[in-house]
């Protein structure tokens, strides 16, 4: 069955190497299509996650059509005032879920968009606790998952979500990577709605 409650005429570039972002697009029905933006976040510093979704906001040197919005975020994890970043090797992943494992931490996602006429930039937050996690379960995650590419070593859709995490304070899928409901909100402003 047809939907033609939402009649977008806008496409949204989707700046981001994320499986999760996509994902995340997806199921949120937005027509998109990913593009590829020269940024490397290991040069580009300590900023802070809205900071960061700017700065590949301002590496994007494409022209945006009148049906674009263009869409970049960047996600990082803090336990206490450390910043996690995406393990470089299991050994690092297995020393970031040791120091999540049986305390609270904090998720932060920040997101540009933005088309012709207009940018926004926001931010959101999600606290995360963890049961104390055994060392055997944090090498099972490790090799069965291989979250070298997530900040703090973790997703929490995967197993270790499932498992691990017995609270949730905020957005699940800001967690993941991307505030959705935030998302659709602006999403819906760009297209007049």
């Amino acid at each position: 069955m047809e939907n033609h409650l939402f009649d977008f005429d806008k496409i949204l570039l989707l700046g981001t190497r994320s499986p999760r972002r996509r994902e995340l697009i997806e199921r949120m029905d937005i027509p998109y299509r990913t593009i590829e933006i020269p940024f490397d976040e290991s040069r580009a510093g300590a900023g802070t996650p809205l900071e960061m979704a700017r700065a590949k906001m301002d590496a994007y040197k494409g022209e945006l059509s009148s049906h674009e919005i263009l869409l970049t975020a960047d996600t990082m994890v803090f336990a206490g005032n450390r910043r996690l970043e995406k393990p470089r090797d299991t050994r690092q992943a297995m020393e970031m879920l040791e120091s999540l494992s049986g305390r609270s931490h904090r998720v932060v996602t920040g997101v540009c968009m933005k088309d012709v006429l207009r940018q926004t930039c926001f931010d959101d937050t999600a606290y995360v606790y963890f049961r104390e996690l055994s060392r055997e379960e944090m090498c099972y995650y490790i090799h069965q998952y291989m979250p070298l590419d997530k900040a703090g070593a973790y997703g929490i859709q995967e197993w270790i979500g499932l498992t691990g995490i017995t609270r949730l304070e905020g957005n699940f899928y800001t967690v993941m990577g991307l505030p959705a409901a935030k998302v659709w909100e602006e999403w819906l402003r760009f297209n007049g709605y």
